[in-house]
């Protein structure tokens, strides 16, 4: 139950995660189109290259964001990866213990059939 609700967390996470960096572009793209209509519209320079200045400052800082947004995600998932890798471990480790006891149970008990049946 807890691995389940800690793998619900982590797709939580990683939904808000997506959905934050949907949203980043989204803005990306609207200052964009905003500018690629400025610069269209108007004729005076500065202007138009203050706005160019400004959406590229823009620009950069959702790309930082996005990359710190990706570096998270990747994060998180090699966190899950090795979650699930040591969960895995830790099952087939169980089943060979398991199956060993199994055996050597089996043995024992061959074993001391055939004891019996020699002392009878």
């Amino acid at each position: 139950m807890t691995m389940m609700m800690m793998m619900m967390k982590m797709m939580m996470m990683m939904m808000m995660m997506m959905m934050m960096m949907m949203m980043m572009m989204m803005m990306m793209m609207m200052m964009m189109m905003i500018t690629m209509k400025m610069t269209m519209t108007t004729t005076t320079t500065p202007m138009t290259m203050t706005m160019m200045m400004t959406m590229m400052m823009t620009m950069m800082m959702t790309m930082m964001m996005m990359m710190m947004m990706m570096m998270m995600m990747m994060m998180m998932m090699m966190m899950m990866m090795m979650m699930m890798m040591m969960m895995m471990m830790m099952m087939m480790m169980m089943m060979m213990m398991m199956m060993m006891m199994k055996t050597m149970t089996r043995r024992r008990r061959r074993r001391r059939i055939v004891r019996r049946r020699r002392g009878g």
